[in-house]
This record gives structure tokens, C-alpha cells and sequence, in this order.
């Protein structure tokens, strides 16, 4: 019997990620919640796992030669978990490459960015003091603006980010893809987006993996501890 994956999560993006890929790789896991509201992911034991304190991060007690393996980093996980399970991540060298270069979009490109428009444009307003800045709010905006332009023209002629086959691109692309009305963008002009967004939400690995502790997930704008603790920690 196959020992379940320890998932360090907290329900936002980026530990949607991993719980779509567990979800849809059909691997059994346990979850344990990381609240980053309460500093939780500075706590001495999480760090020995994700030692640039963020989550998610996983122990794989089944890892290589059958030794256990801790991986942080989301994309660096969805790598290791396709390459464990052999799915979602291209049967070819030429899928393998587009997936790789996709995920590497989302990591280096939508995450931050969608990151960054949102601290923008809802949680630095209701700071205290407020920090309303109209050119980063413009700048982000923007910057989302236009990789959604990009991510449109890709599925245009694709079915899936990568291609024609489902992929970890696409789950890791979902989360932060999924939350555009925060970040102040529209669909008007992006039917493509459109498409594939109402395809992904009706996957239902996407749904449980979405699903989960969706009660824990909390409106920072009016939590002043955990603002310190998220924003204004060393």
C-alpha cells in the first residue's frame, strides 16, 4: 500500500497547485495546514522542509530508492510529481518542453505578478497607515493585463496550455488565473481564457483540489496581525 504524501497547504494558489496535481495523480496524502496568517510557516519544523518559509511543500515517505524526500517550491513539486507518477507532464520531449516552459511562465511571470496586484490593489489600501499607490496599481494591472493577452493567443490554438494533452502547466496556471476578477482584469476580450477557465473549474480533480479547507481561506484587508505577520516581516 502506497504511504499517502504529507502536503503542507494553506488554501491559496500556490497550494492549490499541489492538491489539484494529488487530486488528479489519484495519490493519497494527508493534509497539514500551514496557517500563514499566524506565522506558522516560520515555526522551526516546516522550516527543515521549506526552508524560504512558503508553502506548499511536501514529504514523499515513497521518494527516490524508496527513501523519503521533502521538495518546497511549487513547481519544483509538480515536476517531481509527474516525473513519480509518470502523468501530466508530457509523453514526448517536445511536450515535456512546452509544459516545462509554461510552468516556467506561471513561476516566473502570472504568479508574481497576479501576487503583486493583488497586494496592490486590495491589501495595501487597508493598511494602516494606507499605502494607496496608484503606479503600482496601474503597473500590475497592467503587467496581468498582458500576460492574459499571452495566455489567450497560446489557447487559441490549443486546447491546453501545453498543447493538446492536460498537463501540470495547466494546474499551475488555474490558481492564479482563476482569481482575475481581484485582479481588476476582464474576459471580455480574452474568450479563449474564457474557455478554458470554465473547463478547468468543471474538472473535478480541479473541484476537490480547490475545495480544500476552503473555509480556512480569510480576507486579509481586516486582519492587522496577520498583515504584519505576511507583509511586513524580515
Amino acid at each position: 500500500m502506497t504511504t499517502p504524501v504529507d502536503l503542507y497547504f494553506w488554501p491559496t494558489p500556490n497550494g492549490w497547485k499541489i492538491s489539484i496535481a494529488l487530486e488528479e495523480m489519484a495519490l493519497p496524502y494527508t493534509t497539514h495546514l500551514v496557517n500563514i496568517g499566524a506565522g506558522e510557516q516560520f515555526a522551526p519544523a516546516f522550516l527543515r522542509i521549506s526552508p524560504n518559509n512558503r508553502m506548499p511543500a511536501i514529504v514523499d515517505h515513497d521518494g527516490p530508492d524508496g527513501a523519503p524526500i521533502s521538495v518546497f517550491e511549487s513547481g519544483a513539486i509538480l515536476l517531481y510529481l509527474a516525473r513519480k507518477t509518470g502523468r501530466f507532464g508530457g509523453s514526448t520531449e517536445r511536450e515535456r518542453v512546452a509544459v516545462e516552459e509554461w510552468l516556467m511562465w506561471q513561476m516566473g511571470g502570472l504568479g508574481p505578478m497576479a501576487g503583486q496586484a493583488h497586494h496592490f490593489l486590495k491589501y495595501a489600501p487597508a493598511m494602516d497607515p494606507p499605502n494607496d499607490l496608484p503606479y503600482a496599481k496601474d503597473r500590475y494591472r497592467a503587467e496581468v493585463a498582458r500576460l492574459y493577452g499571452v495566455l489567450d493567443r497560446r489557447l487559441a490554438n490549443n486546447e491546453w496550455v501545453a498543447g493538446d494533452f492536460y498537463s501540470i502547466a495547466d494546474m499551475a496556471i488555474w490558481g492564479w488565473a482563476s482569481l482575475w476578477e481581484g485582479q481588476q482584469q476582464t474576459l471580455d476580450d480574452k474568450p479563449h481564457m474564457a474557455r478554458w477557465l470554465e473547463v478547468m473549474g468543471a474538472r473535478p480533480g480541479v473541484r476537490a483540489g480547490r475545495a480544500l479547507h476552503a473555509d480556512k481561506r480569510a480576507d486579509f484587508r481586516t486582519d492587522k496581525g496577520a498583515q504584519s505577520t505576511l507583509f511586513k516581516r524580515d
